[in-house]
Formats: structure tokens, C-alpha cells, sequence
């Protein structure tokens, strides 16, 4: 019978150490599908193009009296500001003459788009 316990505690000693570590195996990276983009629907696109900053009426309708004034040889312009609200137009500055005052107003009151003239021009000899 000796070799009873031998065998005992060779099997005794081999369940008594600890098994190997193991070491975790990181899971596969799970791929993701690419997005689909989708183009716009025509709708959004024309909505899109439609909220393009618009030109203010007011300053173009300004702009083009002062270009008018700009256009006459007997009225120095660059002395005459000009701004614009719903048609009404007032222009401000200096002129020479009061008929140079008045063919500003004269000037002014032709462009299309003008209603009205307020003319707040001051003459002043000299200028």
C-alpha cells in the first residue's frame, strides 16, 4: 500500500496550485455601417436660397437719387446727403443758390420710386 499515498498526494498536489491566469481577449471591434447622407429635398433647397439676405429698397432707392443729384452739372451732390423711407425722401446738406435748393428737390422728386421730397437743404453762399 505505499503507493496509495504517493498517488494521493501527487493528485492532492496538483489540485492544490492555483491554475494559470487568464488572460481576456479584448471582443472584436464591431463595425459600424458608414451614414447615409441624402441629399435635400428640393423644398429645403429653395427655402434655403430664398432666406438670402435681400437689399434694403430704402438704401437702394437713397443710392439712386444721390446718383441722379451726381448726374446734374448746376447741383454740387457731394454737399447733399440723402436718405430714404418708404418712398419718402429727405435730403439734407448745403447748396449755393436757392435754385440750386429747389432743382435738388426738382431732381430728387423725378427717380421712380420716389413719393415724396422733404428738403431740408440750407443755402449758404459760398458753398
Amino acid at each position: 500500500m505505499p503507493r496509495f499515498p504517493a498517488i494521493v498526494l501527487l493528485a492532492l498536489a496538483a489540485c492544490s496550485d492555483p491554475p494559470p491566469p487568464v488572460t481576456p481577449t479584448p471582443p472584436a471591434p464591431v463595425a459600424q455601417p458608414a451614414p447615409v447622407v441624402q441629399p435635400a429635398p428640393p423644398e429645403e433647397k429653395k427655402a434655403a436660397e430664398a432666406e438670402a439676405p435681400k437689399p434694403d429698397p430704402n438704401a437702394e432707392l437713397a443710392a439712386r437719387v444721390k446718383r441722379a443729384l451726381e448726374g446734374e452739372a448746376k447741383i454740387q451732390a457731394a454737399a447733399i446727403d440723402v436718405t430714404a423711407a418708404d418712398g419718402k425722401v429727405m435730403l439734407w446738406g448745403t447748396a449755393s443758390s436757392p435754385g440750386e435748393r429747389s432743382r435738388a428737390a426738382q431732381v430728387a422728386g423725378a427717380v421712380e420710386g420716389v413719393k415724396s421730397v422733404e428738403n431740408r437743404i440750407a443755402v449758404v453762399r459760398g458753398s
